[in-house]
Parts: structure tokens; C-alpha cells; sequence
């Protein structure tokens, strides 16, 4: 599977990303410039976390309209792979390639710390290795994570098991206490009608490596690249 990770001003989390990626399969991805028009032959792309654009307007309203994302649109038109990571979600989110909006947490904090979040359904590239019954500890650090979608969108998304992740405690018990961030639904993550497009805000390259403390988010990026296991 060849990778492109896009790089935008702003970003902090693309060497992370890139860095992962390496350590999984073994090839260091390509790097994609914000001011590219084209991506290349790749399969799968990632939009990184960070601060796109210092976060002016709204957490990735400006680099929806990078001259980059003309390509990403038309590679998933394509059916193309694409994964947005915490601010790469947020952009998914601005260009309306997955359903809901992300707003401030409740609390009005930026939150960085790792978190437990279990798999909504085993039925996408993202989850298809995961026990659904097993939390994953993840870390999150965001000020814009609270996920938000009207009544009518809830229910297309739970009707069509788009849902990928929920914030849960460390026995995967849902409750309020283990929401950092007030999401609907203690929603982490979710995929669009195809489950071509995933967004999450976790960080799953933050816990990918023995050196981290966490390695559980190496088994999230294996499910998408369909490797069968991982040596850490």
C-alpha cells in the first residue's frame, strides 16, 4: 500500500504519523506539500494532527481549503483511502467528508492526556482487527474534540454503523466521567457512508511504539494497512 502523508503549516504530529508508519511497514510514506495539486499514486492518505494554519477561524476551517484538498476530494471520488487524525479530523469534518462538526469541550480546556477508547464496530478497514470488547489506551490533546451531530445525522450514523470509536473507561464502561471532551454519544471517532473516509481524534501514532508507554495504536493503524499482526 503506497502512503502520502500531507503536511500543512501548522502540522506538529506528520513526523509522528510518518515515523509510525515507517516502523509498521517497513517503507517511509511520502510526504505531500499543502500547496500540491496532485497526490500521486498513493492508496492511502493521512492528514495529521497539529495546528493547521495556527487554528485561526475554526480548528481546520483553513485547510479545507489548502490547493491539497482539491486532490484528497478527488481521490476519495476514486475510492481512495483517507484518515484524518485529531486536526485532520477536524479538516474531514470542514470538508464535509464525515458526517458532524467538532466544538470546543465542554470544559473549555485543552486537553492532553491518554484516554481509553473501544471500537463501535469491527466492519471498517480501521476497526477489522480490533476486539470489540477490549479498550485501546490512546492519548488525546485537543480544545476542539467535543463531537456534535443533530437528532436526524445520529441516527443515519448509528443506522449505518459508521460510528469507529467511543471515549470509554479502562473496563470500557461508557459513562460521563470518561468524556474528556462532551462528545455526543462519547463518539472518538467515525467513518463516512463508504468507509473509505475515517477521522479520529485520538492519536494512534502517539501509542505505536514500546519507547511511548502505549502501543495500542499500532494495532489500529495494522487493521488499516491489513497487517496481521505487530512486533513491538
Amino acid at each position: 500500500m503506497k502512503i502520502g502523508v500531507v503536511v500543512f503549516p501548522g502540522s506538529n504530529c506528520d513526523e509522528d504519523t510518518l515515523f509510525a508508519l515507517e516502523q509498521l511497514t517497513g517503507k517511509r510514506p511520502g510526504i505531500i506539500w499543502h500547496k500540491d495539486t496532485e497526490l500521486g499514486s498513493v492508496d492511502l492518505v493521512v492528514l495529521p494532527g497539529g495546528f493547521s494554519y495556527g487554528d485561526y477561524l475554526r480548528s481546520g476551517a483553513i485547510a479545507r481549503f489548502s490547493p491539497v484538498m482539491g486532490a484528497v476530494v478527488r481521490h476519495v471520488e476514486r475510492g481512495g483511502l483517507l484518515l484524518g487524525i485529531c486536526n485532520g479530523f477536524q479538516v474531514l469534518t470542514e470538508a464535509r467528508l464525515v458526517p458532524g462538526v467538532l466544538r470546543h469541550n465542554t470544559n473549555r480546556r485543552f486537553v492532553c492526556r491518554p484516554v481509553h477508547i473501544k471500537p463501535a464496530t469491527t466492519h471498517t478497514l480501521l476497526t477489522r482487527q480490533l476486539d470489540p470488547d477490549r479498550p485501546l489506551q490512546i492519548p488525546i490533546a485537543h480544545g476542539e474534540g467535543n463531537y456534535y451531530i443533530d437528532e436526524d445525522g445520529y441516527r443515519m450514523i448509528l443506522d449505518g454503523d459508521q460510528i469507529l470509536f467511543r471515549y470509554c473507561g479502562p473496563n470500557g464502561e461508557l459513562a460521563d466521567e470518561w468524556n474528556p471532551n462532551g462528545s455526543m454519544g462519547h463518539i472518538a471517532g467515525v467513518c463516512n457512508k463508504e468507509r473509505t473516509v475515517f477521522g479520529m481524534m485520538p492519536h494512534p501514532e502517539r501509542a505505536s511504539d514500546a519507547l511511548l508507554g502505549m502501543t495500542d495504536g499500532a494495532q489500529i493503524l495494522s487493521s488499516l494497512l491489513g497487517l496481521s499482526s505487530v512486533e513491538m
